[in-house]
């Protein structure tokens, strides 16, 4: 096969996966469609948000998690599939990251079924929360930046809930070295004063 041919194969396979991640749930047996509440960025669907929106997603086990939770520390907003190998190295990386400090938070986003989440980390385990997303969490990501709507996408808020970076693509440890540090001493700071 030709290289051409093969780059458009994969990137047809990857369309129609994340067209079936976020559409087509409840056909491939998944009865249960993620629970979404995004309040804060439905209102103004142009608008490039700045701050930690309010939303909620369910984890695997289906207990709800805010985004309120996460409000003091610098938090590590990662959109993810199963199939996406840049993805993939992404999570072993934010594994390795995840325990830096006490004052920093990773949470994963996963565009894609239930069903493939659950079998992909059963294989690759990761120590953060992994909540799920649909077409909600795509237009939340598009939001903070994602004008692309691919992944995978990353997007850093400060602990007083600002966003200060995103990221479009694989991550790697030297851009997660000179982002995370500073925001890390500036949390630290503002919380012994």
């Amino acid at each position: 096969m030709k290289a051409g041919k093969a780059i458009l194969v994969t990137l047809l396979a990857g369309a129609i996966s994340i067209l079936i991640a976020i559409f087509g749930q409840p056909w491939l047996g998944d009865t249960k469609p993620p629970s979404v509440q995004l309040p804060d960025f439905r209102q103004a669907t142009t608008e490039r948000l700045t701050e930690l929106p309010g939303f909620s997603l369910p984890t695997l086990t289906g207990e709800e998690i805010d985004s309120a939770s996460w409000v003091g520390k610098v938090l590590v907003l990662h959109f993810w599939a199963s199939w996406c190998q840049s993805c993939q190295r992404d999570l072993r990386l934010l594994q390795a990251t995840q325990g830096v400090s006490d004052q920093l938070r990773v949470v994963g986003i996963a565009i894609d079924t239930a069903t493939e989440v659950r079998a992909y980390l059963a294989q690759n385990p990761v120590s953060y929360p992994i909540l799920l997303g649909g077409g909600e969490a795509v237009e939340l990501s598009r939001r903070l930046g994602n004008r692309l709507q691919g992944l995978p996408f990353t997007v850093i808020f400060d602990h007083r809930g600002q966003r200060v970076h995103d990221h479009f693509g694989e991550l790697t440890q030297q851009a997660l070295g000179d982002w995370l540090p500073p925001l890390i001493t500036q949390a630290v700071q503002d919380q012994t004063r």
